[in-house]
């Protein structure tokens, strides 16, 4: 029981940990928790789907108990140029000073520095991209796509550092440009395309998102949470998920046997016990109840002992993780080492696991000491 309490606590807490790790990255890091769009944008995307006063809009949602922060962006698809080769690009414009705030921005450099924090004609492309190009920190890259009024928007920005967002799809095709930038390349005079909000606790992002809607009170605006945003990622979570469940309950089915081994065991090797009770005048009752009684006491027992040792095991490997040869790539995203987690979960589910299990595999050895035959019973050796 010992045994199967503390590893049903580390399979939850391993599993927690992997996906509460995932969640962050992806939504912390990249799509945040709650996004606003103009209605219909996420369906589908387009250059003129715009949102207008952002400001406004970003004040009311800061204000919003639970907020941490919130960021505005802007998108659009064009063509990138470094030197003689060229390739599609999606141009995100971003504000830099609210980008590091919501989505730590800044830890995405791997080589070069960050943009500006005004508009200085200055562009962060994606590792992948700067492969694609041949680009590298100082050169420069000439951008062409078509404006919000129908002009050709066009020119040259200086590359003054190559990120990396843990996704190679995105950092293939990503151009960060300072979001004024970005705003003139494509004639949006103040628009932007989408507003992302981080929340200071992931669990309360539905109740944030429906407080926003109701605040901003505003029919043309989509307030969406990351579970609608990404939701081929979500659902592919949840299957997942499922996966692990079965794990748990094979986990449990292999406690239950081990403790129906152990108490049927024991009921036999004491049957001339067992006997001599029914001999003194013991009800069948009595001993039934004796025996679950004694696999209750030693569940608990049993529970305490593992529950330590699980928190333990838990703690330790949220500390240090568990590292895999090369990395996995889960959702589009880089993982090379899987941290646990220590939560109630990792107490609670194996603590009923293991009571239940005990619970119901001792009913049949206790109906079996209850009804064994005094005479027959003291003969045994």
């Amino acid at each position: 029981m010992i045994a199967g309490f503390t590893l049903s606590s580390l399979f939850i807490g391993l599993s927690d940990g992997a996906y509460g790790n995932i969640i962050t990255m992806f939504t912390r890091n990249r799509i945040g928790h709650i996004q606003v769009h103009r209605e219909g944008y996420l369906d589908k995307p387009s250059l003129y789907e715009t949102i207008d006063d952002y400001p406004s809009v970003g004040e009311t949602i800061q204000s919003t108990t639970g907020v941490e922060a919130w960021t505005p962006r802007v998108y659009a698809a064009g063509l990138g140029s470094v030197g003689e080769k060229s390739t599609a690009v999606q141009v995100i414009g971003v504000d830099v000073a609210r980008e590091t705030q919501a989505t730590r921005f800044d830890q995405k450099m791997i080589e070069g520095s960050v943009l500006a924090e005004t508009a200085s004609h200055e562009a962060v492309i994606g590792k992948g991209l700067a492969k694609i190009l041949s680009g590298t920190v100082g050169s420069e890259i000439v951008i062409f796509s078509q404006g919000a009024d129908g002009s050709i928007a066009n020119d040259v920005y200086k590359i003054i550092g190559i990120a990396e967002s843990g996704d190679d799809g995105t950092d293939r095709v990503a151009c960060y440009l300072h979001i004024e930038d970005a705003q003139e390349l494509f004639v949006l005079e103040g628009r932007i395309h989408e507003i992302v909000v981080i929340v200071s606790n992931i669990n309360h992002v539905s109740k944030i998102t429906d407080t926003i809607k109701t605040r901003l009170n505003n029919s043309t605006l989509d307030v969406a949470p990351w579970q609608v945003v990404a939701k081929s990622f979500y659902r592919a979570m949840k299957v997942d998920q499922q996966g692990d469940a079965i794990a748990r309950w094979v986990i449990m089915l292999i406690v239950a046997i081990g403790v129906l081994n152990t108490v049927l065991m024991s009921v036999l090797e004491r049957t001339r016990e067992y006997g001599v009770l029914k001999a003194v005048g013991t009800k069948p009752t009595q001993i039934f109840w004796l025996v679950i009684c004694e696999v209750v006491i030693i569940a608990i027992g049993s529970i305490a002992v593992g529950a330590l040792l699980g928190v333990l095991a838990n703690y330790l490997l949220s500390i240090y993780g568990i590292t895999y040869p090369e990395e996995i790539t889960y959702g589009g995203m880089k993982i090379k080492t899987l941290y646990a987690e220590v939560n109630a979960r990792c107490l609670i589910i194996p603590a009923i696991t293991v009571m239940l299990s005990a619970t119901i595999v001792s009913l049949f050895p206790a109906i079996k000491a209850a009804r064994i035959m005094p005479a027959k019973a003291m003969r045994t050796h």
